[in-house]
């Protein structure tokens, strides 16, 4: 496994959803607030064809490019939220309508957003659109 620091790793993240036409990604630094992780990255999208194919990619991608797989997943039966546990960052692929219901970044209102500009610039080398 390739060592990387855990900003980096969620930029990577939040790059790969974002050139697979993810929408509204956002990097959440929780590793003031929870154990559970360091940071979330979360995305939302309009089908649940589209959460199903996210997973499956930044599964893979990862993979490849990290040698890491998920320590845990959560894929509900109709693809509406799944979520991949890296340990250091958590993943929520989510469809529009759930991630309007469940407000993560309101629950989370109290952690660092990281903008996009800068996990844009810490992940550019891994961008397919070099």
């Amino acid at each position: 496994m390739k060592d990387i620091s855990s900003d980096k790793f969620a930029s990577i993240i939040a790059r790969i959803l974002d050139d697979r036409q993810a929408k509204d990604i956002k990097i959440l630094n929780i590793s003031n607030i929870s154990v559970l992780a360091d940071y979330f990255v979360i995305c939302s999208t309009e089908s649940t064809t589209h959460v199903k194919a996210l997973t499956g990619y930044i599964r893979e991608k990862i993979k490849e490019y990290f040698e890491r797989i998920p320590i845990g997943e959560e894929n509900d039966a109709k693809n509406r939220w799944n979520l991949l546990d890296y340990g250091d960052v958590i993943v929520h692929i989510l469809h529009k309508e759930e991630r309007e219901t469940y407000a993560l970044e309101r629950f989370w209102n109290h952690a660092f957003c990281m903008e996009e500009e800068e996990w844009k610039e810490k992940s550019k080398d891994y961008s397919v659109y070099k």
